[in-house]
């Protein structure tokens, strides 16, 4: 086996997101350098930063978000990468690890223009999440728990969309109601069948939302 590690970190953070990681009430920030993903903790006494875990994910974090499921005491860590996959961590605080408790896989492996890791979206209360492309494809995933109250992960539904480029996506609080994402959208339709460019320098950006039909299991 050939193991390759970087002796020297990347220091540029690409992503930051805060969130309740180990489940004792206090704010953790979750932050991705490149391939590294560390957990830290403000201190509020000293004003200072501390690192509680570094680690590799071998492979570039595209995207991750924190949710919570509805009554859980602690956040978990949804990650997209270039690994055509999609992860789901939790950090256990008595090994001081990230846990992979699932990990669906949905394409072909590196960053492609229409894989969904691009952007991620979540449900404010824990329910489903959304992993997107930059070009047409996006999933939905349902999270909920078993009888052993461990998580568990739907098989993924399609909202995928032609001739569509993707600039953001978001979840919508809604309550309890059927869980809605919003997606700042561009159809590329018209523009690619006119020569002159006319139509590419028409184009517009629209808000798109997507709505998960949970009695249909649909989007």
């Amino acid at each position: 086996y050939l193991y390759n590690i970087t002796l020297q970190r990347a220091t540029g953070i690409t992503h930051a997101v805060h969130g309740n990681f180990s489940g004792t009430k206090q704010q953790e920030i979750a932050v991705a350098r490149g391939k590294i993903i560390e957990l830290l903790k403000p201190d509020p006494n000293t004003g200072k930063v501390y690192t509680l875990l570094t680690c590799e994910a071998f492979g570039i974090v595209r995207s991750f978000m924190p949710f919570r499921l509805t009554g859980s005491n602690k956040d978990y860590l949804i990650v997209g990468s270039d690994s055509g996959r999609v992860v789901v961590l939790e950090y256990i605080p008595s090994k001081n690890i990230f846990e992979k408790v699932q990990q669906e896989t949905f394409g072909k492996s590196g960053c492609r223009r229409i894989v969904p890791g691009q952007y991620l979206a979540v449900n404010p209360k824990g329910r489903a999440f959304m992993i997107g492309a930059v070009e047409k494809q996006k999933l939905v995933y349902i999270m909920n728990r078993d009888s052993q109250a461990r998580l568990t992960i739907s098989s993924p539904l399609e909202a995928h969309k032609s001739n569509t480029l993707v600039y953001h996506m978001v979840g919508v609080d809604v309550g309890f109601d059927n869980p809605l994402f919003a997606c700042i959208e561009m159809d590329y339709e018209d523009a690619d069948q006119d020569s002159t460019g006319e139509a590419a320098r028409g184009a517009n950006q629209l808000l798109t939302y997507y709505e998960l039909d949970l009695g249909l299991n649909h989007v």
